[in-house]
C-alpha cells in the first residue's frame, strides 16, 4: 500500500494541484478555471512538460472569485477589483487572510492503492456498490485500477468497524448521515463568524487592522469548534449507551 499527498504532489513550496484537483477543491467547474485564466482573473499555472500544475495561491484566487461572484460582482468588476488590490498591495493580504482561515481543518493523509489491493483489504463485506456509494460520499476517489482514499483516517475506522462485523453499507449510511450534520454544524458556526467577526461590510473594506484581528480570530475557532463537538458528541454518547445498557438489564430481569 503507498499513500500520496493531496494533489498527488508535494512541491517545496507547499501543496500543488492538477487542473481537476484545483477546480474541485475550489469548487468550480474546470471550464470556468480556464474563462477566468483568459479573462485574466487567475494566473497561469506552472507547466511541468504536459501537466499544469496549480498552488495554494491559486486555490484561494479561486475561492476568493467565487465569493465575489457570491455577493454580485459581476466578472468585469471583479477583474476591475483584484486589479485595484494588487496595485494597492491589498491583494496579498486578503489571500493570506484566505489561507489562514481555511488552512489546518482538515490534515489528512491520503492513502492510494490499487483495485486489487481494496479487495484483499475488505474482502467480501466490499461490493461494487459500496465502492460507487464511497466515491459519490467522496471517501474514496477510483481512476481507472488505482483507489485513493483521502483520509486514512477514516479508512482506518472503516476497517475497525467493518472487522467488528458491521455491514458496509449500513456503514456508508452513517457516514452519509454524518456528512449532513457536520455540514449543518460548520454552516452555524460560520454564520457566527460572519455576522460577529467579519461583520455586515465583508473583507474588501476592512483595514489591515481589522484583518488581522479576523486572521487571529480564525486561528482562535478552530481547536474551539473542535472540542465543543466532540465535546458534546462524547456527552451524548454517554447517555445514550447509559440508557441502552439499563435498557439490556432491565430485559435480563
Amino acid at each position: 500500500m503507498s499513500s500520496e499527498a493531496a494533489g498527488d504532489t508535494v512541491a517545496a513550496g507547499g501543496v500543488r494541484y492538477r487542473q481537476e484537483e484545483v477546480a474541485r477543491a475550489a469548487g468550480v467547474k474546470v471550464r470556468n478555471l480556464r474563462y477566468y485564466q483568459e479573462r485574466g482573473l487567475l494566473p497561469p499555472p506552472r507547466r511541468e512538460g504536459r501537466i499544469a500544475w496549480y498552488s495554494e495561491q491559486h486555490l484561494a484566487r479561486l475561492r476568493l472569485i467565487d465569493d465575489l461572484l457570491g455577493r454580485g460582482y459581476t466578472v468585469n468588476g471583479i477583474a476591475e477589483l483584484l486589479a485595484a488590490w494588487e496595485q494597492g498591495g491589498g491583494i496579498g493580504q486578503l489571500l493570506g487572510l484566505e489561507r489562514e482561515m481555511t488552512r489546518d481543518w482538515a490534515r489528512e493523509e491520503p492513502v492510494t492503492m490499487s483495485l486489487a489491493e481494496l479487495r484483499e483489504l475488505f474482502g467480501p463485506a466490499a461490493t461494487p456498490q459500496d465502492t460507487r456509494r464511497a466515491a459519490a460520499l467522496e471517501y474514496v476517489r477510483v481512476d481507472g485500477d488505482t483507489v485513493t482514499f483521502p483520509s486514512r483516517r477514516l479508512l482506518e475506522a472503516t476497517l475497525t468497524l467493518v472487522r467488528q462485523g458491521l455491514p458496509l453499507g449500513e456503514i456508508l449510511e452513517a457516514g452519509d448521515f454524518v456528512q449532513h450534520q457536520a455540514a449543518a454544524l460548520a454552516d452555524r458556526f460560520v454564520a457566527l463568524f460572519r455576522r460577529h467577526v467579519i461583520g455586515p461590510e465583508g473583507l474588501e473594506r476592512l483595514s489591515a487592522t481589522q484583518l488581522d484581528h479576523i486572521a487571529e480570530a480564525a486561528s482562535a475557532l478552530r481547536p474551539v469548534a473542535a472540542e465543543v463537538v466532540a465535546a458534546e458528541f462524547a456527552r451524548a454518547m454517554a447517555r445514550r449507551v447509559e440508557a441502552e445498557v439499563a435498557a439490556l438489564l432491565r430485559t435480563e430481569q
